[in-house]
């Protein structure tokens, strides 16, 4: 699943198409295509996880979910979920989930709940963490409520950076290391973000997909944890279990 510092860059990539007219339109998504032809895209915007193309008077929310993908100016052999054409150019959506959002976007989305937006806010974090004293810290750092954007990979990446197992409930944690947390979410996004443009972010991991933890040389353990069953990596030995 692509995670935010992957849709920031998707919303730099098409930033030109800004203020153009969609000339045709079409795919499988179950919305209104007409809706979308010969209107002018007036912004493109990202929350967490979600792509927004907005209109005047409405907003076409992309989730590439699990397997989705794009394709700028050119095409893949499958279907496109979405596929918007201009005068020049097009834009090609697969395998996501499309929807229309006819609300004000700031009555839809908390832009301070996300990680990489001007106006994420620490403060509403730690208060929202507190609200889950018996969350797993796997599950905290997955909840696009809290951290939107943040994904299995930041996950944890996070942990291990800041010596903390997964297993951890939020409500165990000392105030110092639940700053830490949210702090180093923030952190790694965007180290994320840069390595993820240089196309070197899998050679900085230092424990997702790893076998032997670099700090201490000793196998990393994987594991499905969480309510969210995704697959964890962490040390055993220098990731503290409160």
């Amino acid at each position: 699943m692509p995670e935010g510092p992957s849709i920031v860059i998707l919303k730099e990539e098409v930033k030109s198409f800004t203020g153009k007219k969609v000339i045709d339109v079409a795919g499988y998504a179950k919305i209104d295509l007409e809706r979308l032809r010969n209107k002018k895209i007036i912004a493109f915007k990202s929350w967490g996880k979600h792509f927004l193309i907005c209109f005047p008077d409405f907003t076409v929310r992309i989730h590439l979910l699990m397997f989705g993908t794009y394709r700028i100016n050119e095409r893949k052999d499958s279907n496109p979920a979405l596929q918007l054409q201009f005068a020049q150019g097009e834009l090609n959506f697969y395998t996501c989930s499309v929807r229309i959002i006819d609300a004000p976007l700031d009555e839809v989305y908390d832009w301070s709940g996300d990680v990489l937006n001007e106006h994420w806010d620490p403060a509403r974090a730690m208060a929202k963490l507190k609200k889950i004293p018996e969350t797993l810290v796997v599950d905290a750092l997955l909840d696009q409520d809290i951290f939107a954007g943040s994904g299995n990979i930041i996950k944890n990446e996070v942990l291990f950076r800041i010596r903390l197992h997964p297993g951890s409930k939020v409500g165990d944690l000392p105030l110092k290391k639940k700053r830490e947390l949210v702090k180093e979410a923030v952190n790694y996004s965007y180290d994320f973000l840069a390595w993820k443009k240089e196309y070197t972010l899998k050679a900085h991991w230092l424990a997702h997909t790893k076998k032997i933890c670099p700090r201490c040389h000793i196998p990393l353990i994987k594991e499905y944890m969480g309510t969210t069953n995704r697959r964890t990596f962490y040390c055993a030995n220098c990731q503290i279990l409160y």
